[in-house]
């Protein structure tokens, strides 16, 4: 059976796999990494809600770890949280440091 070329496929046709992003690792853009302080967390899981990327870990209803492979640092997370308090759960600091 001969493949298709793009001249043979309809107009609309999806050519690659689309609609995740699971087989690609974006971290590596991020300027600033989120730092997680459990003591601070009253797991209310507004972090996992607004993270566009789904770099929170949640495992029994519990937050969990960043998964840094697919963070990109963008902030969302530490701007949402109420942390413990006024104390908020997450902090953003430079990457590298």
């Amino acid at each position: 059976m001969k493949q298709k070329g793009w001249k043979d496929l309809p107009p609309g046709s999806v050519v690659l796999e689309g609609g995740s992003a699971v087989n690609f690792k974006t971290g590596s853009w991020r300027a600033y990494r989120p730092i997680w302080n459990k003591e601070n967390c009253i797991q209310c899981l507004l972090c996992w809600i607004y993270c566009p990327d789904m770099a929170i870990k949640v495992k029994d209803g519990k937050r969990g770890e960043f998964d840094y492979d697919y963070c990109k640092g963008c902030g969302i997370c530490a701007l949402e949280c109420p942390g413990k308090k006024g104390k908020n759960a997450i902090e953003m600091i430079e990457e590298g440091k």
